[in-house]
């Protein structure tokens, strides 16, 4: 038997679709189904690696969490990772298949449609149902031609759509209403209903406007979710906040400065930090004078030459400086690895022009960008100066550097398969390593809290956080959505007769 399929489609960016499916993919989990996620085509620079040794967006890989599963390619068969305002390495099953402008990857999409549905109809023989999350907006007209990321998929799969909306952004009926005139006659057919997303205040309120929608349109409003403050969710891509502080009145806060770099990647590794009573996180943009700090993290990139060419232009470079000879803490991930080192090599022009650019030296290395892309999910130890050489970490390796020099003898990481990762300074004081997740085990995230000179550490569990996220978006499925009409969607009454 195939899968049901239910489709989330957003007004807007931003909208509520990956939360939407993140909740609906463990309400069908609890009422018993066997259910996947999935996303079509998504652009984004926070990736996960799966199971099949292939990358995904890391919203598919909180929905694969809520369905009690490991990340497949198949949950999203094409991710773009944008490198320009007009360009993107183009991802396909997990594996990159080239950097295409936005010209020349409208007529690739043709192709990109056969991967994203050889990956539904697996999806679909698999489980009791699928529930997909579209991106942008189906009104995009200018973009109809070849879509396969919204109507032009539901469309050729025949699946009903749910529309979300934001209210809190203000003329959530207009979205709905205008969204709703811009579909052709068989996209709206398939609209089965509305849900709006991240209400306050008093739902009698509202509900003048819900009865008119639903007259007006004649499509139902299946619910009204509530705005759930401090939810734990790895971000698609945006990041959230220019910056985040931790608990008020909790003592001994540690000051961590982050550089909102152009093309930051993977700027979930912040996630654990942002979440931590004891840490003050400032993610600091272009223009804005970074605060004092205990440590500076230079994050993951999609351009390295570019961005580190952005922070030497914006002075972190002399900052960077200042802040070591004041004993301040240094730590680079993945990219930010590479702009530690002495050079960063592009021959191939992987990430744009062919060039070699001076690194700002704090490791002795040197990094050469390769065609190909190490993907690898790890599990190891940290090797911190002074520290138990016994504290485990986690996470996954997403690059095409390859790493070279005397500082790699003394790594950061050692690995279960035996590989070692990473680099420390003589003196303790900068460290840089490949692996994103480092600060997700908490055993980890205590140790490195540390070294960064916190003295006594509060625990903290990202992953339990995360999932308690997820409960709380069930929950409110559960407590606010029309779960008879969902079921109906999902064919769950014949499930039971079965």
């Amino acid at each position: 038997m195939s899968a049901r399929v239910l489709m989330v489609q957003g007004c807007t960016s931003d909208a509520g679709k990956s939360a939407l499916v993140t909740a609906l993919c463990r309400w069908a989990r609890r009422r018993g189904l066997s259910v996947a996620p999935f996303k079509p085509q998504n652009m984004a620079l926070n990736a996960a690696v799966t199971v099949d040794g292939g990358e995904i967006g890391r919203a598919q890989a909180v929905q694969a969490q809520a369905c009690g599963l490991e990340p497949h390619t198949d949950f999203n068969p094409v991710l773009l990772k944008p490198s320009s305002d007009t360009g993107a390495q183009v991802i396909v099953h997990g594996q990159p298949v080239g950097n295409m402008d936005a010209v020349r990857y409208h007529g690739y999409k043709p192709r990109a449609f056969e991967a994203v549905l050889a990956s539904h109809a697996r999806l679909a023989a698999r489980h009791d149902a699928v529930i997909v999350e579209g991106a942008g907006s189906p009104a995009e007209i200018n973009l109809r031609e070849h879509d396969i990321a919204n109507m032009g998929y539901a469309e050729a799969v025949d699946c009903p759509v749910l529309l979300v909306a934001d209210i809190d952004r203000g003329g959530v009926f207009a979205h709905l209403v205008g969204t709703l005139a811009l579909l052709s006659d068989s996209e709206r057919a398939r609209v089965a209903g509305f849900v709006i997303n991240r209400f306050r205040g008093d739902i009698a309120l509202l509900q003048p406007g819900l009865d008119w929608l639903a007259r007006h349109t004649g499509k139902p409003v299946l619910g009204v979710l509530p705005f759930l403050q401090g939810l734990h969710l790895e971000a698609e891509d945006g990041l959230p906040g220019a910056a985040a502080s931790g608990a008020a009145g909790v003592p001994a806060r540690l000051q961590v400065v982050v550089p909102a770099l152009p093309r930051i990647s993977n700027h979930t590794d912040l996630d654990a930090l942002r979440a931590h009573p004891q840490v003050e996180l400032h993610v600091v943009g272009p223009g804005r004078a970074p605060p004092p700090a205990d440590l500076i993290v230079l994050p993951g990139s999609k351009a390295v030459r570019a961005d580190l060419a952005w922070l030497r232009a914006q002075g972190w470079e002399p900052l960077i400086a200042r802040h070591l000879r004041h004993g301040g803490k240094l730590l680079g991930i993945c990219g930010g690895l590479q702009m530690l080192g002495r050079a960063v090599h592009d021959p191939l022009g992987i990430e744009g022009p062919a060039g070699s650019s001076a690194g700002l030296g704090w490791l002795a290395l040197e990094t050469t960008l390769e065609a190909g892309k190490q993907l690898r999910n790890a599990r190891g130890r940290l090797q911190l100066p002074g520290a138990d050489a016994t504290v485990p970490v986690h996470g996954y390796e997403i690059h095409c550097g390859r790493s070279e020099g005397p500082a790699l003898d003394r790594p950061l990481l050692r690995f279960d398969d035996g590989r070692d990762d990473g680099a420390r300074c003589a003196d303790g004081q900068v460290l840089g390593c490949y692996l994103h997740g480092l600060f997700d085990a908490p055993p980890a995230l205590d140790a490195l809290l540390r070294w960064a000179g916190l003295r006594e550490v509060q625990p903290l569990d990202i992953h339990a956080l995360r999932e308690a996220s997820i409960e709380r978006l069930a929950d409110a499925v559960e407590a606010h959505l029309d779960t008879a009409a969902l079921s109906r969607l999902l064919g769950l009454e014949a499930l039971c007769e079965a």
